[in-house]
């Protein structure tokens, strides 16, 4: 460690024991002094400093309240309170709100003070280095997500050139002339589009600033619903809408939140069940939204429960990316919403969702 570049400030009333700190320090650290808290603020506000200390008892302003002063200002440098006394309350005090590295009783020993500056200079680096590593890695975490959302993005055009290629497959009337063939590419096709869609949504909603605007959502649940009949035409859709006032919230984060629960309604239906059905009720007021939609599919067992909305977590032996639901707690974390889940094996699910009214 270079002596020189540590740079300590001291504030203290009593100008002896400036002088005495100037005189047993000057050699080992940069040093500045204060006669009062406010002196301090100034140096502070023009010097960049690793270390400060300060007395307990001064007029106007205590060591404790003057470091209290600085917490947002000045989070960076170390603090060492000097006390001549004892004053529990106090130190208990300047340590439950983090504003203390250490404390000496004064007079203070040159040996125990010395350890304790150099202690808290590497504390100080210690700091600088970890934030300086955390902004790497949001920059490094930031590019690569940018990479993910271009590869993901231009990985979709070409995919929905071949299922296009396969709609035309099927108005020629030769999807079934090959076997099996057709059938596996667009099943393999649907499943790559979902993965892509599912990254696509991740990235949007960790990216998006919140946008708010009004939501019909009658209209919005129909068009979700027509998206997913056509998947599934086998699962009956049932909408209840009470929407008596206006409501404003983030468009892109509810449709994510909405598309992703009814997608799972319909992909987790049981094969043999001959009457598939999605309930989905809407009750909106001036405070925020209820929605609940219920299916009667294959159900998430006890244990899942609470897993469900973690990242990758898979509960079922369907495949499926272990995205949708993890997308729908960080969207409705984003717009400051609940979601709560009931379900019975082979009885179905029921997911109920609250939404502020930003209105």
């Amino acid at each position: 460690m270079s002596s020189t570049t540590v740079r300590v400030l001291y504030i203290d009333d009593e100008e002896n024991n400036l002088q005495a700190f100037r005189a047993s320090f000057r050699r080992q650290y940069e040093i500045y002094t204060a006669i009062s808290a406010q002196e301090g603020l100034e140096i502070l506000q023009n010097i960049e400093m690793h270390v400060i200390i300060a007395d307990q008892k001064m007029p106007n302003t205590t060591g404790v309240e003057f470091f209290k002063s600085i917490v947002h200002t000045h989070p960076d440098p170390i603090r060492i309170l000097l006390t001549g006394y004892t004053d529990i309350e106090a130190l208990a005090d300047a340590i439950n709100h983090g504003d203390i590295y250490r404390y000496i009783q004064k007079p203070w020993n040159d040996l125990e003070l010395h350890n304790s500056i150099k202690n808290a200079y590497d504390a100080y680096k210690s700091k600088i280095d970890l934030r300086n590593k955390m902004l790497e890695l949001e920059k490094t975490n930031d590019e690569l997500n940018r990479f993910i959302y271009s590869i993901s993005h231009e990985l979709r055009a070409p995919l929905v050139s071949v299922l296009g290629i396969l709609n035309l497959v099927k108005m020629e009337g030769l999807y079934n002339s090959s076997g099996e063939y057709w059938g596996l590419i667009e099943a393999c096709s649907n499943k790559l589009d979902y993965y892509i869609q599912k990254t696509l949504q991740y990235y949007k909603n960790a990216k998006n600033v919140e946008e708010k605007s009004d939501i019909d959502f009658e209209s919005l649940l129909k068009e979700l619903i027509d998206l997913y009949t056509y998947i599934d035409v086998e699962t009956v859709f049932t909408l209840n809408v009470n929407q008596a006032v206006k409501f404003r919230g983030d468009i892109f984060r509810v449709e994510v939140i909405l598309g992703n629960l009814i997608s799972n309604a319909v992909k987790y239906q049981k094969q043999t069940e001959a009457h598939k059905k999605v309930n989905i009720n809407v009750d909106v007021n001036a405070f925020e939204a209820v929605i609940t939609i219920h299916d009667n599919g294959i159900g998430i067992l006890k244990e899942h429960l609470e897993k469900i909305f973690s990242q990758f977590f898979k509960g079922n032996a369907l495949n499926g990316s272990g995205l949708g639901l993890f997308i729908v707690k960080e969207a409705l974390n984003k717009i400051n919403g609940k979601i709560t889940v009931n379900s019975t094996i082979e009885e179905g699910t029921t997911f109920k969702i609250n939404i502020p009214n930003a209105n």
